[in-house]
């Protein structure tokens, strides 16, 4: 969705004891504090804040509420591109393919790094 405003995308890695269901819920009570509201909201549009699961391990699955990986991971540069720097040698879970191979394909999508905070 290109009609909407700029906004920064990130991406994290961590470890749970929770299953795909169970940090789903969780994520989506944070959106909810943070104010989202998924009945108020245009499809792809502007959103308060949007948590994904971008993987989980290396667990595949497809439901109605969560599919693993997430769909998207190899079609957008703004997934891509963090989730790379992140993990450099990330393969793709269903092919084994490595992730990195999709960012030609992707292009830049108008996305560009954020200036690093020192730590």
């Amino acid at each position: 969705m290109l009609d909407q405003p700029d906004f920064l995308n990130v991406v994290v890695a961590g470890d749970t004891e929770l299953g795909p269901m169970e940090l789903l819920e969780r994520l989506q009570a944070i959106e909810a504090e943070f104010g989202r509201d998924r009945s108020r909201e245009r499809h792809k549009g502007p959103r308060t804040l949007d948590i994904d699961i971008l993987l989980h391990g290396s667990t595949i699955m497809q439901t109605a509420a969560l599919t693993l990986p997430h769909p998207g991971i190899a079609e957008r540069a703004f997934v891509l591109v963090p989730l790379l720097e992140l993990e450099p040698g990330l393969r793709y879970p269903v092919s084994g393919i490595l992730l990195s191979s999709f960012l030609e394909s992707v292009g830049g999508q108008g996305i560009y790094l954020h200036a690093k905070a020192p730590l």
